[in-house]
Formats: structure tokens, C-alpha cells, sequence
């Protein structure tokens, strides 16, 4: 009896068996036929151990790019990117990151169906991030396993519910409907953009809109996620690797090869783990999230659904490249504010801020014509460098890496999550408990507005 308990302790030890067996019961939910469930089932735990070889791939390749960075500046230089860190967090808390971002997304379902913020979070890899920041969160705070599961599971529903609603306010002036959301793990940061676009917009001197500038169609390769990782990475690579210096790199790192081949390869090899990582991600969500959205419309009337940033580029298309390069400035300037206080510095992401930096030029333009889209994303380019930043010390080992999370949601519920767990497990616990009594609070709050405001409008 023992022996067959340690076999299925080892078999649920196993992310990938995790998520296979999510995906089955999801399937099996829709009531699809068997060879379907079988074949959904097999993908799902191939396409996480894609996932994870990528993710050694893309480890590989930041290594000795810290490495380079701490002799070059005598500073730890981290990038943030989702993909790099996620690959590293699920190595060791890959089991409880999947169940929480299965039993979350129900969480979220409730949420909406008990409240006025109806979104259902269709963006499933970027929820699937966050489950793994909130897992080691929780880890840190010294939860056990079931405990980091169930007060995590009511986190990741509460994040991925409020997100779109924080944006929403501003989803119409930018996408003329009301009728979608944006599911994205940059919507605080989005939402802040938006918020000072509004703010710093004049009603005498109305700036024009984005789409009434003529952009060269050669600039159309910046909207390649591939390429312009490929390329931004290999600038930021070889630029260490000068101030590294030769001697250095080809004695202690590349065994003799040329430092700059060196430096352009493993730019390359980052940016190929990336793309590895992103094809398993898309096989494992392709199975899991439609039985998610089938459960979804069925359970929560006049919901919205919540869609990835890609979704928001199409409404303005030329506010997506302003955003890109005004977010990626403002980056700039916070790293170079880190480097003048000695800190650890937070090179900028280019996947963050071309996502969005994008977005928020998209959102910054329905409120502000170009000034809002090249001041807002400006502002989201600041919170997405310093927000990172603040968040490497609630997550423990891990962010002694040299990757983090990027995007502001990670910032803000990580942070937030971080100071509950100063008070140990009962912190968490209360914080959590307290975070969905303010969610309920609002909720009340802005019905109650709304139905005396209709009152009004009806006399």
C-alpha cells in the first residue's frame, strides 16, 4: 500500500502530469469523445514539457549574461521577462502554479457571477504566470502545499477579475464598444497610463489622433515578437559584452570563442528559448481555455470576455509603435535612475514594453490623441521598470535570479501579496480575506451609484 501511494505521490508531483490531467477533466466536461480526450491529454503534457525545455534554454542563455553584467557595472542587472522566470519557477513549483491557475479561473467565474465586474479572463497564458508568482509568493510566506493552493487560487481569482475592470473605464473612448476587455497582466500599469493620458489632455488644444500619422512601411518588423527580441536582446548583449571586455568573456565564459559571436549567439538562443516557451504555452491554454469559456457562458450573464493585447492593437494600429518607443524611454530613464543609485538594475524588457507600452498607446490615444499615448506610455514605462524591482524581495530565491516578472500586475499583487505575507501565514491569510471584502465592498458601491444615477436620469 505504501509503495503504491509513493508512486502517486511522485505521478502529482509532476507539473506536467498536472496540467494533462486538467485538461482532461475539461475535455471530459464538454463531453468530447474519447480519442479527442485522449489526444487534448497527450498534447497538453507535451506541450508543457516543451515548455520547460525551453525554459532551460532561455536560463542557459541569461546566465552568463549575468554574469557579463556583474563584472562589466559590479551591479546585479536583471531582465524582466515572464517567460525566462516562469520557465524557472515551474521547475520547482510547477504542480501547485497549475492548480491554482485551474481552481483561479473557476474562482473567477464565481467572482463574476457574484458581482457587477463581470470579465472572464480569456488570456490564459498570462494567468498562467501569474499563478506562478502567486505560488511562490505563498511558498515564501511558508504556507503549506494546500495552503498555497486554496488562499492562492482566491488570489489569482481576484487579480484576473479586477485587471480588466481597471482598464475598462477607457476601453470605449479607445475601441468605440464596450463590449470587450482586456485580459492582460499590464492592465495596472495600462490603467495608470490611461488614467494620466486623461488627466494631461487639453481641451483647448486637442492633440490629433495617431492614425492620422503616416508611418514607413519598413518599421512593419517591430510588430514580430521573434525579431524584435532577437535584435533588442543582441544590442543589450553585446553592449555588456563590451564593457565586460574580451579577455574575460573568452577566458571565463564562451571557451575561447569570439566575445561578440558569443554575446550575438546567446542573444539568439534567448530569443529561440522565448519562442520554444510560447509554442508550449499555446499547445497546453489551446486545450484547456475553450472549455473555460464554454463553462464561463454558460454561468455568467452579460459577462465580458477579457482578450489578450493583441486584441486592443487593432483599434490603432500606429498608437502601438508610439506606445512601444515612449514606454521603452521611459524604461530607459528608470534604469538609468537605478544605475545612478547603485540599485539593482532593471534593464528594460522589450516584450513588456512593445505589449504594453502598445496597449497603453492604444488606450493613451482614445483619451489624448498622441500626447496621450506618448505621456501615458511614458508613465507605464517608469511603473513597469521600478515595479519589478520592488517585487525581487517577496520572492525569495527566486528573485535572486537574473529574470523577473515584468509586466505591473505582477508588480502591484505581488508586492501587495508580499506585504501580507510579512505577517507570516495568518497575514496572508487575513490580507486575502480582506482584499475580497474590499472587491464586494466596491462592487456594492458602484451598483448602488449606477441604480441612483439611472433614478435620476429616469425623473
Amino acid at each position: 500500500m505504501n509503495g503504491v501511494l509513493s508512486v502517486l505521490l511522485d505521478i502529482f508531483r509532476q507539473p506536467s502530469i498536472i496540467v494533462a490531467l486538467i485538461s482532461l477533466v475539461g475535455l471530459a466536461v464538454q463531453r468530447k469523445k474519447a480519442t479527442d480526450i485522449m489526444k487534448g491529454t497527450i498534447r497538453t503534457m507535451v506541450g508543457f514539457l516543451v515548455l520547460a525545455a525551453g525554459a532551460s534554454v532561455v536560463s542557459g542563455a541569461l546566465d552568463p549574461f549575468g554574469s557579463m553584467f556583474q563584472h562589466a557595472f559590479n551591479v546585479q542587472g536583471v531582465v524582466p521577462n515572464n517567460e525566462a522566470i516562469v520557465g524557472t519557477v515551474l521547475v520547482k513549483y510547477g504542480s501547485e502554479a497549475a492548480l491554482i491557475f485551474f481552481f483561479g479561473m473557476i474562482v473567477n467565474i464565481l467572482l463574476s457571477m457574484t458581482s457587477r465586474f463581470k470579465y472572464i479572463y480569456l488570456s490564459g497564458h498570462v494567468a498562467f504566470y501569474m499563478a506562478t508568482m502567486v505560488a511562490v509568493i505563498l511558498e515564501v510566506a511558508g504556507m503549506s502545499t494546500w495552503g498555497v493552493i486554496l488562499w492562492g487560487s482566491i488570489a489569482q481569482g481576484l487579480i484576473v477579475t479586477i485587471s480588466p475592470a481597471l482598464v475598462q473605464p477607457f476601453m470605449k473612448d479607445a475601441a468605440g464598444t464596450n463590449d470587450v476587455a482586456l485580459g492582460h497582466t499590464g492592465g495596472a500599469g495600462i490603467a495608470l497610463g490611461g488614467l494620466v493620458a486623461r488627466l494631461t489632455r487639453s481641451k483647448k488644444h486637442p492633440s490629433k489622433s495617431t492614425e492620422d500619422i503616416k508611418f514607413p512601411a519598413g518599421l512593419g518588423f517591430l510588430r514580430d515578437t521573434t525579431v524584435i527580441i532577437a535584435l533588442s536582446m543582441a544590442v543589450i548583449y553585446v553592449v555588456v559584452a563590451l564593457f565586460a571586455g574580451s579577455s574575460y568573456i573568452e577566458s571565463e565564459l564562451s571557451d575561447g570563442q569570439n566575445f561578440i559571436v558569443f554575446a550575438i549567439l546567446q542573444a539568439a538562443t534567448f530569443s529561440a528559448g522565448v519562442f520554444v516557451i510560447l509554442a508550449g504555452v499555446r499547445v497546453v491554454l489551446g486545450e484547456i481555455v475553450p472549455a473555460f469559456k464554454g463553462i464561463s457562458e454558460k454561468l455568467v450573464k452579460n459577462s465580458k470576455p477579457a482578450l489578450d493585447v493583441p486584441m486592443i492593437f487593432t483599434f490603432a494600429p500606429n498608437a502601438v509603435l508610439i506606445g512601444f518607443i515612449s514606454s521603452f524611454v521611459g524604461g530607459v530613464v528608470g534604469m538609468g535612475i537605478m544605475a545612478l543609485a547603485g540599485s539593482t538594475i532593471i534593464i528594460p524588457g522589450i516584450v513588456a514594453h512593445f505589449m504594453t507600452g502598445g496597449a497603453t498607446g492604444v488606450i493613451g490615444n482614445g483619451q489624448g490623441g498622441v500626447r496621450g499615448a506618448v505621456i501615458g506610455s511614458f508613465v507605464n514605462g517608469l511603473a513597469i521598470t521600478f515595479l519589478p524591482l520592488f517585487l525581487l524581495p517577496v520572492l525569495g530565491d527566486t528573485g535572486m535570479a537574473n529574470a523577473t516578472y515584468s509586466d505591473a500586475d505582477y508588480g502591484v499583487a505581488g508586492i501587495l501579496l508580499g506585504q501580507f505575507g510579512k505577517g507570516g501565514q495568518i497575514g496572508l491569510i487575513i490580507g486575502i480575506i480582506a482584499s475580497v471584502v474590499v472587491f464586494y465592498a466596491a462592487s456594492f458601491a458602484m451598483s448602488a451609484r449606477e441604480k441612483k444615477k439611472a433614478a435620476v436620469e429616469a425623473k
